[in-house]
């Protein structure tokens, strides 16, 4: 038996720290443990609930809307504040551009390398990369002189011991890509840098800027006059017109057809990386409005036991639905660590029982993570892109069933091999596609409403304070591009009196609990083979499936940058 320590897990975003346990070449237990302090909720206590969403936003730098998008939901749920339908467009439109976006991202700059073997690119023939890439997609930069290029600017990272690529683990037996398609990889690697800096201009111009848009509780900060320089006008309305048919093009002609192509060759990951069999999704693109989840285009649910014929009703204001623990959590709780409270009565009092650092190994530690435990009606759930998919395919929502349903048949393999690692990574260009195409589909329903100058984007009705109640509750929720999200706040005489945010990662990422039940990233490495033990990739193949984001899961700081707690390791 060996136990294999991976510290930090890089290409992800935040600080992750996985412990396997090898036997015969197989995981057969294993640990997730977040390393950075979680506290954000003590920053927002006292604060203006309308700026929320100005703190919150700034927990990732990588999911730049989202959390905006979750807080200010909050708010008006918890004050009763419609927002005009064109705002709504406008923030789907904002969501469904991270959702491509960062699902690019992660395909070819934070997972890509785990299945693609840049080295053995040298060992490609350009002409035959091309004829590959042209009998598959339509990108005009597929051509013998673009890929002989690529492969020189390859030559010259090995010639300078690969730069940031220099501890890869190349040569890897795990890698099974011929030297062609490992060179069609880290071509559109390097197109993808290019083209994610521009797609995220749609953000610039509704939300001002990006990273961190604007956002407004009851619309949007925005005004449309096509005719007016300081408003979004028919100039900046081409702009996001030209920015969603190239995001099209990348979409469907370099990231679907790449995920295809290296699916392909690691049809056998479709038995590895399964881990839970709960689903769940909180459902997202409103086309009624946030309080008509019937009319979302992906469904809210849950799926439990892999059982497709049956999607079980989530309540997230239901307190017996939703708990946090913390049997195996750096925290303390006034009742006690066996108990599970619900976020709107959520504690967050660190309390730091572990080795002190540098530490070789969690073994014998209760508690050895900085996330908290999340479950669903006390069940460990995974959320995700495979969730929302799965959750909608089960609610027979008719889009995401035929366009699942297709790419399965391009691959081969049944709705099972949905349940794993290449499914997860499937399911996440599947997202994207639907995004895609839901993003041209409120695009054009925007210009309809400018049309006929239906342009409303704030609603200002209960804005003041003095129109508030004395106490109020709500929650916001979003199906993130890594799954649900949800900001439970309570206001008290126009103050925020509690705050708390679950995020996708902690559902995924977090520790054991009080019954032992794993969560996703360790019950998903159970099964996996490993070939070396000094060269992990399969355990980052299935961690890297769930791309987490440990930034939103675990934080301590405020906008001033001030001390806010020591943690004593004597």
């Amino acid at each position: 038996m060996t136990r294999v320590v991976v510290d930090p897990v890089t290409r992800i975003e935040g600080h992750l720290r996985i412990e396997a346990v090898v036997e015969n070449g197989v995981i057969t237990d294993a640990f997730s443990a977040g390393t950075m302090v979680r506290g954000l909720e003590k920053i927002l206590q006292g604060r203006d609930p309308r700026d929320a969403w100005a703190i919150t936003e700034r927990v990732c730098g990588v999911c730049t809307t989202v959390h905006a998008l979750a807080s200010v939901r909050s708010v008006e749920d918890a004050l009763g504040i419609a927002v005009p339908p064109t705002a709504e467009l406008i923030r789907n439109i904002m969501m469904a551009t991270q959702y491509v976006q960062d699902h690019v991202i992660h395909f070819y700059h934070l997972h890509a390398l785990d299945w693609v073997d840049i080295v053995n690119a040298l060992k490609a023939d350009p002409k035959k990369a091309a004829e590959l890439a042209q009998s598959f997609s339509k990108w005009d930069k597929n051509t013998p002189a673009y890929f002989s290029a690529v492969q020189d600017k390859i030559k010259a990272f090995a010639a300078s011991g690969l730069g940031i690529f220099a501890n890869g683990y190349w040569g890897h037996p795990a890698y099974k890509l011929p030297p062609e398609v490992n060179l069609i990889g880290v071509a559109h690697y390097l197109d993808a840098l290019e083209w994610q800096k521009e797609v995220v201009k749609i953000h610039t111009v509704f939300g001002g800027k990006n990273p961190h848009p604007n956002y407004l509780v009851g619309g949007v900060p925005c005004s449309i006059n096509v005719n007016e320089v300081a408003a979004i006008n028919s100039e900046r309305l081409n702009l996001v017109s030209r920015l969603i048919s190239q995001a099209d093009e990348f979409v469907n002609e370099v990231y679907i057809p790449d995920l295809l192509a290296v699916a392909s060759f690691y049809k056998d990951w479709a038995k590895y990386g399964g881990g839970l069999s709960n689903y769940l999704s909180y459902g997202e693109f409103p086309t009624k409005g946030y309080g008509h989840p019937e009319s979302f285009k992906y469904a809210r649910g849950a799926v439990l036991n892999r059982d497709l014929s049956t999607v079980h009703p989530v309540n997230p204001r239901d307190s017996q639905e939703i708990k946090e623990y913390i049997a195996s959590s750096w925290y303390s709780y006034a009742g006690g660590d066996g108990v599970g409270i619900h976020p709107w009565a959520g504690e967050t009092k660190i309390n730091y029982t572990g080795p002190k650092p540098p530490f070789e190994s969690l073994e014998g530690h209760e508690k050895y993570s900085f996330l908290k435990t999340p479950r669903w009606k006390d069940n460990a759930m995974e959320v995700g892109p495979l969730s929302r998919l799965l959750v909608s395919y089960a609610a027979g929502h008719a889009d995401v069933k035929e366009l699942v349903g297709q790419t399965l048949g391009k691959l081969g393999v049944p709705v099972d091999a949905l349940f794993s690692t290449l499914g997860r990574t499937a399911a996440r260009g599947l997202d994207a596609a639907l995004a895609m195409i839901w993003l041209k589909d409120f695009f054009g329903q925007l210009m309809e409403r400018v049309k006929i100058n239906e342009v409303s984007t704030f609603n200002g009705e209960r804005w003041e304070p003095k129109s508030w109640p004395a106490d109020a509750e709500g929650v916001g929720l979003v199906e993130a591009p890594r799954g649900a999200l949800a900001h439970w706040i309570k206001i008290h005489d126009g103050r925020i009196d509690n705050y708390q945010l679950v995020v996708p990662t902690t559902w995924n990422g977090s520790p054991r609990d009080a019954k032992k039940q794993r969560s996703s990233f360790e019950q998903a490495l159970i099964g996996t083979p490993v070939a070396k033990i000094d060269e992990p990739v399969e355990i980052l193949r299935t961690i890297h499936s769930f791309d987490p984001c440990l930034a939103c899961a675990v934080h301590l700081y405020d906008p001033q940058g001030r001390h806010l707690h020591q943690i004593s390791f004597e």
